[in-house]
């Protein structure tokens, strides 16, 4: 088997290198206090997307820092009962796409909420406010005002709050809601489902934005983790304060969300993977204390990945019954 990382043995045993705060619940818990006080002012009106088996809107929320998220919507016509919903977030940079990605999942009966991470590749607003470096990397931007003050506290907190007020719609069964994504959007998935207990299932690809020490430590804080190697040649060439860069991003790293998740948890890893090396993604499941597998792919990396689509589709039809 090819190894970029540990041996699998190894693998299976690890628990990350990032330190955890103590505080991580008290922390959370504050956010989603913070994002519960705000009047979302969801506004939901119908998009120019046109099917015949679909209905397509444009929905809206205040998130914290009020700043205006978007996500796309999509409902199967002509619902008799409660359906099931999918949670969908896209990809590092990107966003939630065309409608016509999401209409198989809403002809399989499912409604669809696909969000666009503020300030990323899509519609969502970020009205932003913090100070220090905003230019290479969203994973460390804010760090220089504290934890309360990071990028991703919001974008993670934007995705339990579209998870909760897609719960609340009357046309959702809430006892059948998943979340989904690949790499930042698998990162966000892990989020999604440990601030919402009542997503139900999450299927997470290669996620993205753990165990941040690993990552350096391996000398692969490049790509999407370019951020970390940046912030130290341009903020701290000689590492004085690399304890608290770490302490800092330790709150908005996922494996130290992982125990508060309660839904069924699938992550698939590819074992070549070197922009979200395996040991990190490990690093989530195994602090994953609910119902959980992971699936691996030994000689593909952080790519296109057979099967994964079908994977999902099986999942969703298995939630559904």
């Amino acid at each position: 088997m090819p190894v970029l990382d540990m041996p699998l043995s190894e693998l299976r045993n690890y628990t990350g290198s990032s330190p955890c705060p103590r505080d991580i619940d008290v922390y959370w818990d504050k956010a989603l206090s913070d994002m519960k006080a705000i009047d979302a002012n969801v506004i939901i009106t119908a998009a120019d997307f046109i099917c015949d088996f679909a209905a397509c809107y444009d929905l809206t929320f205040t998130g914290l820092g009020g700043s205006r998220v978007y996500a796309k919507l999509l409902k199967p016509l002509n619902l008799t009962r409660p359906a099931p919903a999918l949670l969908k977030f896209h990809g590092y940079s990107a966003s939630s796409g065309d409608w016509s990605d999401h209409l198989a999942h809403v002809a399989a009966g499912y409604i669809v909420a696909a969000l666009d991470c503020r300030g990323q590749g899509g519609k969502s607003q970020d009205l932003g406010g913090s100070s220090g470096n905003t230019l290479m990397g969203h994973i460390v931007r804010g760090l220089e005002d504290g934890p309360e003050s990071l990028y991703f506290r919001s974008v993670f907190s934007d995705t339990a709050q579209l998870a909760g007020i897609v719960l609340a719609m009357d046309d959702v069964d809430a006892a059948r809601v998943m979340a989904t994504g690949g790499s930042q959007g698998g990162g966000l998935t892990i989020a999604c489902a440990a601030l919402e207990p009542r997503v139900s299932r999450a299927l997470a690809v290669y996620p993205f934005l753990s165990d941040y020490k690993r990552v350096w430590d391996m000398d692969l804080d490049i790509k999407a983790y370019d951020g970390l190697r940046q912030y130290f040649r341009r903020f701290d060439p000689r590492h004085e304060h690399e304890d608290r860069f770490f302490d800092v991003l330790s709150y908005i790293d996922i494996q130290n969300l992982a125990h508060r998740i309660k839904a069924d948890v699938t992550i698939v890893t590819g074992l070549m993977d070197d922009v979200c090396p395996p040991s990190t993604q490990f690093a989530v499941y195994n602090r994953i204390q609910s119902v959980k597998k992971i699936v691996l792919y030994p000689d593909f990396g952080h790519e296109g990945l057979p099967d994964v689509n079908d994977l999902l589709m099986r999942q969703l039809m298995e939630l559904k019954g």
